[in-house]
């Protein structure tokens, strides 16, 4: 090649040197980004409400937990059959549970069996943990 005909190529109109990205190649990669940060967003909101809700029920079982422990403590004989209910903001470190307690005498086989079962609600009653055991004489 001469450097005449280099002259021309270079000064062509139909032959042109790409550098850079075109304005379609930048929106395309936009949409896609975006597609993908929208998704991250939704993942990021759907694990701290399952967080949260792990929470509430980690607190709602050791509130429940807690509680038969204390009967357990007491003994059989000072296990009154009955049920008591302890209202919201009621429950010393458990403010946002409300905890049902039921004791009922001779279950499930009879004489000397006490059946007891704990019920902790939170969120307005929405949400419930529930925890059974037996005692024995």
């Amino acid at each position: 090649m001469n450097v005449a005909s280099k002259q021309k190529q270079q000064h062509s109109p139909h032959i042109r040197k790409s550098s850079g990205f075109t304005l379609l190649e930048v929106l395309v990669a936009m949409v896609i980004l975006t597609v993908g940060l929208l998704g991250m967003a939704s993942l990021c909101v759907g694990i701290i409400k399952g967080n949260e809700l792990s929470r509430e029920v980690s607190s709602a079982t050791t509130c429940a937990r807690e509680q038969i422990e204390d009967i357990e403590r007491s003994g059989y004989t000072n296990a009154a059959a009955g049920t008591v209910t302890e209202g919201y903001g009621s429950i010393t470190n458990y403010s946002d549970y409300k905890r049902k307690t039921i004791i009922v005498d001779n279950t499930p086989t009879g004489t000397d069996m006490k059946s007891i079962t704990v019920t902790v609600y939170w969120d307005s009653d929405n949400h419930q943990v529930q925890l059974k055991t037996f005692m024995a004489r």
